[in-house]
């Protein structure tokens, strides 16, 4: 199988990412999702690098907004407003460059778990302000489903299309994540409830119980059944590894299928 947009990502990553990034189409990716954490976040000096990528590769750029500490639906309203500030100001950074940002729906603090409507509202409430921020730079805010942990948004079928709706924004969509969904065993039932909604995709394998971000086929996911079930599928394809390494491993796993 040959995926025309297949793009890599790492979180894992704690060197300069701006020199690897120059590896990727080498062998044979199409673009690079940007995590904002760690290294890999941008600022007003590392954005010209950035820009260097976006202006001498052909490399299709996504973004993927920070989840550590990021809580949107935290009750504290003062972080919580931080937590959006820092948010737009990644978006605004790569403005010139990407046309859709991934973003983590967010979870029950322990005040939020006495009160869990009310985070759940906040959460709908800080997706729809970055839907509205994003719009203005044109940039899709890709909202995606999570894995098995505990008081978190965003786990389920059912769960993930009433978000999506309640937010009621034209410019959010979903970002289905397959090894997340292999957490809670629901693959199939995201493809045959969401399937039509999907904006982005994010591949990596796990033994169905943790999220472990392993090479494609090194876990339980039945990558030939998802691929066709996504036969319409014409966004890009992202693998989240921990290393370049591992993503060739993914790529030379893909063309076998």
């Amino acid at each position: 199988m040959q995926l025309h947009r297949i793009s890599f990502s790492s979180r894992a990553v704690v060197e300069d990412p701006f020199k690897w990034a120059y590896t990727l189409e080498d062998y044979g990716y199409t673009g690079w999702e940007i995590v904002q954490e760690g290294s890999q976040c941008l600022s007003s000096k590392t954005v010209q690098n950035l820009k260097n990528i976006y202006e001498t590769t052909s490399l299709e750029l996504t973004l993927h907004l920070p989840f550590s500490d990021m809580n949107l639906a935290g009750l504290n309203d003062s972080i919580r407003a931080e937590v959006l500030r820092q948010m737009k100001n990644y978006l605004t950074l790569a403005s010139n460059y990407v046309n859709l940002a991934v973003v983590h729906p967010g979870y029950l603090s322990p005040y939020g778990v006495q009160v869990p409507h009310q985070a759940y509202m906040t959460n709908l409430a800080s997706i729809r302000e970055l839907c509205d921020f994003a719009a203005d730079f044109g940039i899709l805010i890709a909202v995606e489903n999570m894995p098995d942990f505990p008081k978190i948004f965003g786990k389920y079928p059912d769960e993930m299309q009433e978000m999506l709706d309640a937010v009621g924004s034209h410019n959010v969509g979903f970002t289905f994540d397959v090894g997340h969904a292999n957490t809670v065993g629901l693959i199939d039932e995201f493809l045959d409830q969401l399937g039509d909604r999907i904006s982005h995709v994010h591949i990596h394998d796990n033994m169905g119980k943790k999220d472990e971000h392993l090479p494609l086929g090194e876990g339980t996911v039945d990558w030939k059944h998802v691929m066709e079930k996504l036969p319409n599928y014409k966004g890009i394809f992202v693998t989240e590894m921990a290393s370049v390494e591992e993503g060739i491993k993914s790529l030379e796993f893909l063309r076998k299928l």
